[in-house]
């Protein structure tokens, strides 16, 4: 029997550890990003989630799945959710060519490599899917399997508090837990699970 809520529930899953190589839209998880979301799914479970959303990079789908699973619900799959594309590549960026980008990015939102995108113009994306969840889910439990710049984007649009200090405190993975009152945000709040260490 679940408690009845008055406010919307968004639960902003950063993906756990996975590869350093690879192809962005396909890397899965490390052996340690599985462990760690077997530990996420359980701190999940006692919050009586509705509906699991993810973008589409399997990384962030592999790190919410066992939540959808014990709810007895499909990942739901949104494209508008993916991470920012830095440039034209699927490849990764490296970690040295992308903090100078995210510096830049973050004090100039509407700059970008060629064939890349902006950070203004991936927080338009991904907060129109975030409005669009919040207005068909409203006083559910929602959560987002996300990454860490687009999931900064998205919180930053609603405080400018997360910002890139935000974003380089992250871990993988990473909970926070915002409140709704229909498309107002109220409070957040960061979900530690047991044993996830910081990193």
């Amino acid at each position: 029997m679940g408690s009845f809520i008055l406010n919307t529930f968004v639960y902003m899953v950063r993906h756990g550890e996975s590869p350093k190589e690879g192809n962005e839209r396909t890397r899965g998880l490390t052996e340690k990003g599985r462990i760690d979301a077997q530990q996420l799914t359980a701190t999940l479970n006692d919050e009586e989630i509705n509906v699991v959303i993810s973008s589409p990079y399997i990384r962030s789908i592999l790190t919410v799945e066992r939540t959808a699973q014990q709810i007895g619900k499909e990942v739901l799959v949104f494209e508008g959710l993916k991470e920012r594309v830095f440039s034209s590549e699927d490849e990764r960026i490296s970690e040295t060519e992308l903090l100078p980008l995210l510096e830049k990015s973050f004090s100039v939102p509407n700059y970008a490599l060629n064939g890349g995108e902006s950070n203004a113009d991936c927080q338009k994306r991904a907060v129109k899917v975030l409005k669009d969840l919040l207005a068909s889910y409203q006083k559910k439990k929602i959560v987002i399997g996300t990454h860490g710049v687009v999931m900064t984007l998205m919180m930053n649009f609603y405080d400018d508090k997360y910002n890139l200090d935000f974003l380089q405190n992250l871990t993988k993975p990473d909970i926070y837990k915002m409140e709704f009152n229909e498309q107002e945000l109220v409070t957040v709040q960061r979900l530690r699970s047991g044993n996830i260490k910081e990193s």
